[in-house]
């Protein structure tokens, strides 16, 4: 029983680390970031409700899989073929088409969810502004 949960926390140890990873050395990874933060900072201002929530940590969750899976294809694929490679550009490329998709559609989401009760917060003080 000891080895079992020292090795679920080695494998949580080495989640971080790859995480680590791609929010180091990924430049896309810090765009993400950002934009997490500000989702989240945003949400919490609005004061979202649950289902909201669960909407929108789906949608910041589905990027960072996308984009830490496209790292780990990349990775596998530069060491499979170090030479350039027309199926290792495919790989490549469709890795990047999922986290377009996912980035997209969270963009989306998050216009859906955080839009309206932003223009809420935002709209009587622009029209104070202009009185």
């Amino acid at each position: 029983m000891i080895n079992f949960v020292k090795s679920r926390i080695a494998s949580f140890g080495y989640a971080f680390h790859g995480w680590g990873y791609v929010i180091r050395y990924e430049k896309n990874a810090h765009i993400h970031a950002v934009a997490t933060i500000l989702a989240v900072g945003l949400g919490i201002w609005l004061e979202l409700p649950a289902v909201h929530w669960a909407v929108l940590v789906l949608a910041i969750a589905m990027v960072w899989v996308a984009e830490i899976l496209n790292t780990a294809i990349e990775a596998v694929v530069d060491l499979a073929s170090p030479v350039h490679h027309p199926l290792a550009k495919v790989g490549k490329d469709v890795g990047a088409a999922a986290v377009l998709i996912a980035a997209c559609a969270s963009v989306f989401v998050g216009l859906l969810i955080l839009g309206p009760p932003l223009l809420e917060r935002v709209i009587p003080y622009m029209s104070a502004n202009f009185r």
